[in-house]
């Protein structure tokens, strides 16, 4: 969720001057931009996936704060929910066997942190959002302590001026799910996998545009959030539910066009400016801290300058495919963060999404014929929200093919494209037969981990739906922790 911010209340003054200073923060940028200041050479990837915590039922427990007491690992971080916490995997170069070092890295840690939560009756769950939420798990008793979420949930109210409104209708069974919240707090319900991909300011455009187009690819072979407060609905329920539990907007704003906070985006890219630009010129402040560096002072002395306004601004926009300007070791650096995905269902089904879309991000950015110069952006965009409905199951346009199953794509053709890219990363062979093997055992079974636990509640269908999803939570837990890939589970 960004970086942390004390409790406070914002002035009318507060907010003009945030403004000036986010649009002095976005000139210093453009700056750097022409001047070529980025660490560009060898990029580095990253990982951040966002966990579940249940008790000893299958039920949600609200314990984050005593789950990392007993980890005790910097790594482990809280999020929204008292049913969060986030890990970020250090990051990594993936021709220096990265991608197994994400898997090692990720499996001891989620093992180690297991273990100590589990004293406190905390079991870790990597599952896009926890079948067994109820709706009285929705309220603002649900927040973490970390006044950030408060403020947060509190601003997005405010400029909305009316409680939030969640509205899903499920996809060919006729469930349906009407809320009316009085805060984010249904926006707890959504932990993702969040992949980082470095790369210089000449090629951002090309690996945005290149992870716009494949996220429904994503979304079609990795869902994994079928259940959402006892109802069946999207095989990733994430992406609606994310979608309304952050509009600021009121019904006549949508009207009138205001483009809504978490946001596909309406067009492909030529710059990362373009993005940052559209942040500042679409969206008004949430959190209108101010921090007192002068940023262009701090160019022209040679140092790197922190743009906190307009970092802080960014992270409260929550693009799909995320622009991201950061700071390492005192060099600037950006990178695409891609949240398209949930957590899960192993770690080894998380490092072969991974695997999917380092692989196919980086041979559609080297091609010489891009993908989106072929694709309407419309096009990308339906893709998106019909591989959220339907999951394994969705059709999606493609070009020079028209509609097909994604499934049928993923296996003919986009498998082929994911090999060279991982090969032009340098990734060994063998690891990425073996994780694009999962991508492809996915496809060829017709399960991802969204199909498993459909498939599995039938097993169930003699008792209440509730006790339903507890039980098959806990079998889903107990396969999690076997490692093995979810089409494999029986």
């Amino acid at each position: 969720m960004g970086e942390e911010v004390d409790a406070q209340e914002f002035s009318r003054a507060d907010r003009t001057r945030y403004r000036e200073k986010v649009r002095r923060c976005l000139d210093v940028f453009a700056r750097m931009l022409r001047e070529a200041r980025f660490d560009t050479d060898d990029p580095m990837t990253g990982l951040e996936v966002e966990l579940n915590l249940v008790d000893t039922n299958g039920d949600p427990a609200l314990k984050n704060a005593e789950a990392l007491a007993a980890i005790a690992d910097p790594d482990f971080q809280t999020e929204l929910g008292q049913f969060n916490i986030e890990i970020n995997v250090p990051p990594a170069k993936l021709r220096e066997g990265g991608l197994n070092t994400f898997e090692t890295t990720l499996r001891n840690s989620l093992n180690d942190a297991d273990a100590k939560s589990s004293e406190v009756d905390a079991h870790l769950v990597m599952i896009g959002i926890l079948p067994t939420l109820a709706e009285g798990h929705m309220s603002l008793s649900s927040i973490s302590a970390n006044p950030r979420y408060k403020l947060l949930s509190e601003q997005i109210l405010a400029a909305r001026g009316e409680d939030m409104a969640i509205s899903i209708v499920g996809v060919g069974n006729h469930e349906r799910l009407d809320e009316v919240s009085d805060s984010i707090v249904p926006e707890a319900a959504c932990t993702s996998t969040q992949l980082h991909v470095q790369t210089s300011p000449d090629d951002f455009a090309n690996y945005w545009n290149a992870s716009q187009a494949i996220s429904a690819i994503q979304l079609a072979v990795g869902a994994n959030s079928p259940y959402l407060l006892g109802r069946q609905l999207w095989r990733e329920t994430r992406i609606p539910l994310f979608e309304q539990a952050t509009d600021t907007r009121s019904e006549e704003l949508k009207a009138q066009g205001v483009r809504p906070r978490v946001w596909f985006g309406e067009r492909w890219v030529t710059s990362v400016f373009d993005l940052f630009e559209e942040n500042v010129r679409y969206f008004s402040a949430l959190l209108p801290i101010t921090d007192a560096e002068d940023p262009l002072a701090v160019l022209e002395a040679g140092g790197t300058p922190k743009l906190s306004e307009l970092r802080l601004h960014n992270g409260t926009i929550y693009r799909w495919n995320r622009p991201v300007y950061d700071i390492a070791d005192g060099v600037p650096h950006l990178r695409v963060e891609n949240r398209v995905l949930a957590a899960g269902p192993t770690v080894a089904d998380t490092v072969a999404n991974a695997a999917l879309y380092y692989g196919l991000v980086r041979a559609l950015a080297d091609d010489e014929r891009p993908l989106w110069s072929q694709m309407s952006f419309s096009a990308a965009e339906e893709n998106f929200h019909v591989a959220a409905q339907h999951g394994i199951d969705a059709q999606v346009y493609w070009p020079a093919i028209g509609q097909v199953r994604a499934t049928e794509l993923v296996l003919r053709r986009l498998l082929p494209i994911a090999r060279t890219g991982l090969e032009s990363w340098g990734v060994d062979s063998a690891t990425s037969d073996r994780l694009l093997g999962i991508i492809e055992g996915r496809c060829l079974t017709g399960i991802n981990g969204a199909e498993w636990f459909v498939r599995r509640m039938s097993n169930y269908a003699d008792l209440e739906r509730f006790d339903a999803l507890r039980r098959t939570l806990l079998d889903y837990r107990e396969r999690m922790h076997t490692n093995e890939p979810v089409h494999t589970w029986d």
